[in-house]
């Protein structure tokens, strides 16, 4: 199946909004299967939004609108899909009732547009909308020909329409006959940048052709590998996957850490769970942008202690005992304060594992040895986060420390965001390495 993707609203094309709806949808279209063969951003016109569903349908069996649906005069798309499929916009009233009672338990005032809100075209189903006011819809156009029109309108607030998206939207796709005619994999790495992930994946023609696809996607979080098969077969199509994954997974798999959705900071939870390890960060750089990721997981606080954000050097002292000496011989970012960092943070807050980020985020700051773009991660690890490693008899009950410098770029925030992932990918690989009893660099 094909589908089209129009996104509406002014701020998109006056650039004060990102478009980040249609990458999204794009995603998770394609994971079922589903082949979005074009994106149009277009303005609140009504004009223009009848001209892009009569082209969208030409060539597409589903088109997805996102805005346009708030009480707003400037909010037409549902006005516009109504006349389009010559449907009346009719007050639903359960749909009303749920609005207001949205707003009463939110202690609003009700809008005086209430009754807009609550208005569908007649004949579509309503896409529940479990964080918002303004429903998604769905259409199942008949048609005097053969050809199939899907219609789903959706919010143009991302959080909004994702939920409607995965509660509702979903199932109605996944489950109508026919669909796949391609199919997709994911396979989630990290620690490797694009070009030399390329490299170490090496020649793949004896498997890849017009029928079996594999794209580098690079993100702030690694680098994802799509692997596409378009076969109307599904099963011909999973065993061709399942042979391109095992060749990457063979010569690339340390860096492979997720499928699918999987998000490092998911995987690295789930791995401290599973060991029952504890981990607490110390952030300079970053400014608590690790601790973030990691609390973005539901049940975190299974594992995560807590953090400190040390960005001043009387914070490295007094909350994770950086001794100002240190601080004055090498400076904040080096090796010796990121793993002070690490073993002071782990200490304090008592946890198995602590790790620390310090750096030079940019755009000013940098040094001939020390430019925009480095970073200093650290990690400190105690099986017995009470013990005391100084008095132990067992060579293996002792704290290990270990740090890594590594150099980004130039860009503030993606330094930033770049130097989480590090760290989280460096917990990662360090807890795995304590599961074969083989510490990396141990002191």
């Amino acid at each position: 199946m094909k589908a089209h993707l129009l996104t509406i609203g002014d701020e998109l094309l006056l650039g004060q909004t990102t478009n980040t709806n249609a990458a999204w949808l794009g995603e998770e279209l394609s994971l079922l299967g589903i082949r979005v063969t074009r994106t149009v951003v277009v303005g609140d016109d009504a004009a223009a939004i009848r001209r892009e569903l009569d082209r969208a349908y030409e060539e597409a069996s589903l088109v997805i609108t996102t805005g346009g649906l708030g009480p707003t005069h400037d909010d037409v798309t549902k006005t516009v899909v109504a006349d389009y499929f010559d449907r009346p916009l009719r007050v639903d009233d359960r749909l009303r009732a749920q609005i207001e009672a949205t707003y009463r338990r939110r202690d609003r005032d009700l809008p005086a547009e209430v009754a807009a809100l609550a208005q569908i075209p007649e004949g579509f189903d309503i896409l529940d909308n479990p964080v918002g006011t303004a429903p998604g819809l769905w259409y199942d156009a008949p048609s005097p020909t053969d050809r199939t029109r899907l219609l789903a309108v959706l919010p143009g607030v991302p959080q909004e329409m994702k939920n409607i998206v995965r509660a509702s939207l979903r199932p109605k796709l996944r489950d109508r006959p026919g669909l796949r005619d391609v199919t997709h994999r994911t396979l989630q790495t990290t620690g490797i940048g694009e070009s030399d992930l390329q490299a170490t994946v090496g020649d793949l023609s004896d498997l890849l052709d017009a029928k079996l696809q594999l794209a580098y996607l690079p993100s702030t979080s690694g680098v994802r590998l799509r692997l596409t098969a378009y076969h109307a077969d599904p099963d011909r199509a999973e065993a061709r996957l399942d042979a391109l994954e095992e060749r990457l997974r063979d010569r690339a798999g340390r860096y492979i850490f997720g499928t699918g959705t999987d998000t490092l900071e998911e995987v690295l939870g789930t791995l401290l769970r599973r060991r029952s390890l504890t981990l607490a960060t110390a952030e300079s750089a970053t400014g608590g942008l690790v601790g973030s990721r990691i609390t973005d997981v539901p049940g975190s606080s299974d594992y995560y202690v807590g953090g400190a954000v040390t960005y001043a050097y009387s914070a490295k002292e007094d909350l994770v005992d950086v001794p100002h000496e240190m601080l004055m011989e090498g400076g904040a970012v080096c090796e010796p304060v990121a793993v002070q960092m690490a073993r002071g943070v782990r200490r304090a807050l008592g946890a198995h594992i602590g790790v620390s980020t310090t750096g030079v985020a940019g755009p000013t700051g940098g040094s001939d040895d020390k430019p925009v773009g480095t970073v200093w991660i650290g990690f400190a690890f105690h099986p017995d986060p009470d013990a005391e490693d100084s008095d132990a008899d067992d060579p293996d009950a002792e704290e290990r420390t270990y740090a890594r410098r590594l150099q980004f770029v130039e860009d503030r925030q993606l330094n930033k965001e770049l130097f989480a992932t590090s760290a989280l990918e460096m917990v990662r690989r360090q807890v795995l390495r304590t599961e074969t009893s083989t510490a990396d660099s141990p002191r």
